[in-house]
């Protein structure tokens, strides 16, 4: 059987996520099989026939294989979920009344108020180090008809956005009127983090809060240190803190 690149890939290491080593492992044995039947050498196989030897078909049955073990995937959309409801978890969360939704990650840190009456909420990891931190109203956007009525009567001054989509497709249309951006998946290499970069928008990727509702006064450690590209190599966790302001 011929021998592919990633078999002598030095510098690869076995995913720590359960999917992604599934995916990863179905695509390379798709792939061998597809080049060990092939007549072409490497370079032939890659830039001139495996666009007709491996099909999207391919692709559908490895995802089907995948969902017949009654796995769902997670959604960080939830158009993801209203398009396909039959592949995604959750379906539960989307007919929660938006007035009293909230994230409620099991892993996020809360605690009292303080002496300034923040009572954290949880944390993220900060895209770009500030001078000093983002303070505004927590107002969830998760839905284009959200985004929608932002576009048609103006984002309300002060917004911090809460959002779980990383893509930044969402909520393009109105990302430059935001105050700031918490957003529950990602990294701060995700698209949604480079364009808050780019736009000066402070923003916390990755985040895991609790119990912040639509119209809470937050405030968003947006003066931590920003979690580096190295960090996420060396497995170090720079944490930047959300708190609710409760007086």
């Amino acid at each position: 059987m011929k021998k592919l690149y990633v078999d002598e890939d030095r510098y690869g290491a076995t995913p720590a996520n359960l999917l992604v080593e599934t995916v990863r492992n179905a695509v390379t044995e798709l792939a061998r099989r597809r080049f060990d039947a092939s007549a072409v050498d490497w370079p032939q196989f890659v830039f001139g026939v495996s666009d007709q030897l491996i099909t999207s078909q391919d692709f559908a049955d490895i995802e089907r294989r995948i969902l017949d073990t009654g796995y769902r995937f997670g959604w960080s959309a939830v158009i993801s979920q209203r398009e396909r409801p039959d592949i995604y978890g959750g379906a539960d969360e989307l007919s929660a009344d938006p007035a009293g939704f909230s994230f409620e990650h099991p892993e996020a840190a809360t605690g009292e108020p303080d002496s300034n009456g923040r009572a954290q909420c949880g944390f993220g990891e900060n895209v770009v180090r500030r001078p000093a931190n983002a303070v505004g109203v927590a107002r969830y956007v998760r839905s284009s008809d959200r985004v929608i009525e932002y576009m048609k009567s103006g984002v309300p001054a002060g917004t911090i956005a809460i959002i779980d989509d990383s893509g930044g497709t969402l909520t393009a249309p109105i990302l430059e009127h935001f105050a700031g951006i918490v957003c529950a998946g990602g990294t701060v290499r995700s698209h949604l983090g480079i364009l808050a970069r780019e736009y000066g928008i402070p923003c916390l990727m990755n985040a895991r809060i609790r119990g912040i509702r639509d119209g809470d006064r937050v405030e968003i450690e947006t003066s931590a240190a920003a979690m580096a590209a190295e960090a996420y190599f060396g497995g170090e966790a720079k944490l930047a803190r959300v708190w609710k302001v409760v007086r």
